[in-house]
């Protein structure tokens, strides 16, 4: 097993990190332009134009939280590990975006 750790390069794991939060933004991107665009379908209503500041508000925080995430992870050769006060700001607007979502299908 310790030939295993040797071998491994510890620039991969932080490149797979910084990758995955770029991957997700964009996911959460797609997610937000087809929020907006299922809100506004029937015409601009009080209601659709709330969500669509919710999930724009959601969106911004998300996009925040990410970009602060992958400049860490791009600055040090050891990036410190992501702090409980971003990870539950990340996993709120995750959250809140889903109810969203559910709210508009609904």
């Amino acid at each position: 097993m310790e030939g295993v750790t040797a071998g491994r390069d510890p620039g991969l794991q932080p490149e797979r990190t910084r990758l995955a939060w770029r991957r997700t933004t964009l996911a959460y991107t797609v997610a937000t332009v087809l929020a907006l665009r299922t809100a506004l379908h029937g015409g601009a209503s009080p209601v659709g134009i709330l969500v669509c500041a919710l999930c724009f508000g959601l969106w911004l925080g998300f996009l925040r939280i990410a970009h602060h995430r992958v400049r860490a992870l791009s600055t040090s050769a050891r990036p410190a590990p992501l702090t409980p006060r971003h990870a539950a700001v990340a996993a709120l607007c995750a959250v809140a975006m889903a109810a969203c979502a559910a709210a508009i299908v609904v």
